[in-house]
């Protein structure tokens, strides 16, 4: 008699259990998905100056909340995974030129050329000469779409494609892109400079293209002649510091990691019979104990330890580390400097982030934006779960550039009218 009394009761307890067993799903779509995370404009930190005031004004996207696809825009590991697989939604192609430029040491730089295709907002020649991230080059499509924004915005724009990166360009010297080699960055810039000795630029570094072109900027100031302003797009400052969160498990870096590493080994094992071999001649030549290293390497430390310190014969990993960072030449940077990092980034340590947020605090010339989302290189907006085209990054790069162009022409003015003044008394 007890037993059929309590018989009923069994759905009950299984109804209970899938109840509970979709809670468990929904709170863990929420966790990794991070629905409950609030939208809200970007962190802003600078010095209150005149152009500040002015770039706060003429950027509606600094002071705006930054609203990215409901459904999966708040996860920075998404965003981030989307920009790494697919780059862009319908991605344009721009049409430009190839050049071709040869190195001192026999190394065959190369950069794409695109020509605006609108009438600058201050009807003047400016060029962008741009620098993409890790292996990357002006075919990725991040950087067709933000070329092609820019171009009809505009401006000029000079891509480098890094040494090595493009699969049909094979190395003419036993050398590829590293962490902080400004060589083949500087020969576009410098050609620019000489082929339209009118234009003005801007420069715009995304990710390691980032270090690379602050480095750049700060080596020497004759590198900041006719730069209007330097953007720099989620970078990590200091490679020295941000070896050791690269290997933590916290927010996967350690899985990115292998990623970003195997795609790396693949890119120099297609260049291995120029880069490996006996009739090599370089400060630290690369032999068949190097090579078998890179097979067996896990992560990007193991790789630029093995092979690509030794393009420029530093002794250790650390040396490698400590120069080719851009760390040290920041201050150094003079010009306008818009410094773009995302707080959910799962590659940036949010340690690395306090080098942009010391230096935005001291320094008149620079200001740090942080918003909440957008991962690496993400910053996808949209409304649910379809992304845009266009994304906050591309047009908050180009916003801030426009800004900045309207400042430099409105001071000039200014100064013509004084020079004008006096001259009538």
């Amino acid at each position: 008699m007890n037993a059929m009394l309590e018989t009923p009761e069994l759905p009950a307890v299984f109804d209970g259990v899938k109840l509970a067993a979709v809670a468990a799903v929904l709170y863990v779509i929420v966790r990794c998905l991070n629905l409950k995370s609030p939208t809200a404009p970007p962190d802003l930190i600078y010095q209150d100056t005149a152009l500040s005031r002015f770039l706060l004004k003429s950027c509606p996207l600094l002071t705006k909340e930054y609203i990215p696809p409901m459904i999966w825009g708040k996860s920075g590991h998404i965003q981030t995974a989307l920009y790494g697989k697919m780059g862009r939604v319908r991605s344009p192609h721009p049409y430009g030129l190839r050049k071709y430029l040869t190195m001192s040491d026999g190394a065959t730089a190369t950069f794409d050329l695109f020509e605006p295709l609108a009438e600058h907002c201050i009807r003047e020649d400016v060029t962008m000469v741009i620098c993409p991230g890790i292996a990357n080059h002006s075919e990725k499509q991040y950087i067709r779409t933000f070329v092609d924004y820019a171009q009809k915005n505009g401006y000029r724009c000079a891509v480098l494609n890094h040494l090595g990166a493009l699969p049909n360009i094979e190395l003419t010297s036993p050398r590829m892109f590293t962490y902080g080699c400004t060589w083949e960055f500087g020969a576009m810039v410098n050609y620019i400079k000489k082929t339209f000795p009118q234009t003005q630029l801007v420069v715009v570094g995304f990710s390691l293209g980032g270090n690379i072109v602050c480095k750049y900027l700060g080596e020497t100031q004759a590198n900041q002649e006719r730069v209007l302003c330097c953007v720099s797009v989620c970078q990590g400052y200091s490679a020295l510091r941000a070896q050791e969160t690269f290997m933590q498990w916290d927010q996967c870096r350690r899985f990115y990691n292998f990623l970003m590493a195997d795609n790396m080994k693949k890119i120099i094992l297609s260049h291995r019979q120029v880069l490996f071999g006996d009739s090599v001649k370089q400060p630290q030549a690369l032999v068949d104990s190097d090579l078998s290293r890179l097979y067996t390497a896990t992560s990007l430390m193991q790789i630029d330890d093995t092979v690509m310190r030794k393009f420029h014969g530093y002794s250790s990993l650390k040396e490698y580390y400590e120069k080719e960072s851009c760390l040290h030449y920041l201050p150094r940077i003079y010009v306008p400097l818009m410094l773009v990092n995302a707080a959910d980034d799962p590659l940036v340590h949010d340690s690395l982030l306090s080098i942009p947020k010391a230096l935005s605090e001291k320094r008149e010339n620079v200001m740090f934006v942080l918003p909440l989302h957008g991962g690496h290189l993400g910053f996808f907006e949209g409304a649910v779960l379809f992304p845009e085209p266009l994304t906050w990054m591309d047009k908050l790069v180009v916003q801030y550039t426009n800004a900045i162009c309207q400042w430099e022409r409105n001071k000039s003015q200014c100064s013509d009218t004084e020079q004008a003044a006096s001259g009538q008394e």
